[in-house]
């Protein structure tokens, strides 16, 4: 008898626990993201984008951990989570690989109440124009109109009116750099649980302001005045009643689609404070236009090199800017490390001490392997992607330090010639921590001079600069837009063309996506 009750009693309790679980809402989770430079000649595949599946995609959100109370509010079904650094185009092939896997996923746990869709938006693919619009439609066709899909993007990223229009729910970092990543892809997942629990459904009113300003990241950093001031509006704007969210996308201008141009997006209840928001934001962005300049002072590299060297302060760091992988560079462009190595100063091994990061070198990091530390090495690196500024580099020198298993480098090799300490790596990798050197035996703190591949300077390497210069250098993600050969982009454009008129900056409602 007491066994009965006791059966009795665990039937009831996990009846009760499945009938909880099956008012909780049905939420899909799918990444998809990269930023693609189509002035590189660089191609990115598959095996790129480092893809997670099913459970392992929740490491990828941390507010979604297993004790979390977000995980608590609903039934997370997580599909296909696959991120890549910044590069060149993405093959059709990959592209259509990674859709119709995240496809496949999501047509196994249907229906959904709701869905996370986390991705960058500045994709571009080989043959295919507005990826992030072309993905979301089919994305709509597998789990249908009803669910609220709540899109997740990067400030860089370039918003279609496909991809609005499909989207219930838009934001985008307020912050460049981007140390506000994670809060962003939370409050994407808090705001549509909020739309589902309440009851409220999809916000009735979308605007929509296209601004015809296509600007770098390095010109348009909130550290710095306009845009600190015009992001800083956003989140009071964001908490008015009747308003769910906004977000300004300033877009990506080293890609040559006619999406690609600056977008303020307002999503509520109340057209009226949505509309007039979203006019504001916009017109606060097109009114500031002219007074955008770059993050640090920037110069010719021999202007660079020539402020390094009279800097009594180490480090002093230099963006070699045009090859920058974390915006779409091949990563691989040799121009910068030729003239570096070139320099009278830097022959003499006692010279002023130079850490350059990084350039891939397959063939170098094979005979470092094979030579071991504290050998003497010389072979070919860089330029196997992009050699249209220089030719693959023969360098020569000791083997300082190999790491392996980087999970983008996955082997790099620091090899000194001179006073230089070159980064030499398997596959590109981008350094923007202190870590990123120093687990390969270097001290970035006190070197005379660090080179790195990047635009802005990232948290930890902002921090540590006593003197900084940004290098107008060549390469797929040149920061002189001038150079570039824009041919698709809607035109007049802001800063390529400097004198158009004033833009029509009229809010456009969006229909809703049933």
């Amino acid at each position: 008898m007491k066994h009965l009750a006791t059966t009795a009693l665990a039937w009831i309790f996990a009846f009760s626990l499945s009938a909880q679980s099956s008012k909780l809402p049905r939420i899909a989770i799918a990444s998809f993201g990269i930023e693609s430079s189509t002035f590189s000649p660089a191609r990115t595949h598959e095996e790129a984008f480092h893809a997670r599946y099913g459970n392992d995609v929740f490491n990828s959100y941390p507010f979604l951990s297993d004790t979390s109370s977000l995980r608590k509010r609903a039934l997370y079904f997580p599909t296909v989570a696959a991120r890549s650094l910044p590069g060149g185009a993405v093959t059709r092939k990959a592209y259509e690989s990674i859709v119709n896997q995240v496809i496949d996923a999501l047509k196994k746990n249907l229906p959904y109440d709701g869905m996370l869709l986390d991705i960058h938006g500045a994709m571009s693919v080989a043959g295919l124009d507005d990826p992030e619009g072309d993905f979301i439609l089919r994305v709509r066709k597998a789990i249908g109109k009803k669910p609220i899909i709540s899109t997740s993007m990067d400030l860089h990223g370039n918003v279609s009116w496909r991809l609005a229009e499909n989207s219930d729910l838009i934001t985008c970092y307020r912050m460049a750099p981007h140390e506000d990543a994670m809060d962003t892809k939370q409050r994407s997942v808090e705001n549509l649980l909020e739309r589902i629990e309440s009851g409220k459904g999809k916000p009735p009113y979308k605007a929509y302001v296209p601004i015809p300003i296509l600007l770098p990241g390095e010109q348009t950093s909130t550290r710095m005045e306009p845009a600190k001031s015009i992001y800083a509006q956003v989140e009071p704007a964001s908490k008015q009643d009747g308003i769910v969210d906004a977000a300004i996308w300033v877009g990506y201008p080293w890609a040559d689609e006619p999406r690609n141009h600056a977008v303020v997006m307002v999503t509520g209840d109340d057209k009226q404070k949505v509309t007039a928001t979203a006019e504001r934001l916009a017109k606060t962005f097109w009114d500031s236009r002219k007074k955008f300049t770059f993050v640090a002072p920037t110069g010719s590299l021999e202007e660079c090199l020539a402020k390094a060297l009279s800097s009594n302060t180490p480090p002093f760091f230099i963006s070699d800017s045009g090859d920058n992988p974390t915006a779409g560079g091949a990563g691989d462009v040799t121009w910068t490390l030729q003239q570096i190595l070139a320099r009278p100063e830097f022959k003499p091994a006692d010279g002023p001490t130079v850490i350059y990061a990084s350039i891939p070198g397959p063939d170098m990091i094979k005979k470092a392997i094979a030579a071991g530390q504290g050998a003497k090495v010389e072979g070919y690196v860089g330029a196997a992607v992009d050699a249209r500024y220089a030719p693959p580099l023969l360098i020569s020198g000791t083997v300082e330090s190999i790491v392996q298993g980087d999970r983008n480098a996955e082997v790099e090799a620091v090899i000194k010639t001179g006073s230089v300490h070159i980064i030499v790596t398997q596959k590109r990798k981008p350094y923007h921590k202190e870590e990123d050197f120093t687990r390969l035996g270097l001290q970035p703190r006190k070197a005379d001079i660090v080179v790195v591949k990047i635009g802005y300077l990232e948290p930890e390497l902002y921090a540590m600069r006593n003197g900084w210069m940004l290098a107008l250098t060549p390469g797929g993600v040149d920061q002189n837009l001038e150079r570039l050969q824009y041919k698709r982009i809607k035109r007049p454009m802001f800063p390529v063309d400097k004198n158009m008129p004033d833009p029509d900056l009229k809010a456009k409602l969006v229909p809703l996506s049933d």
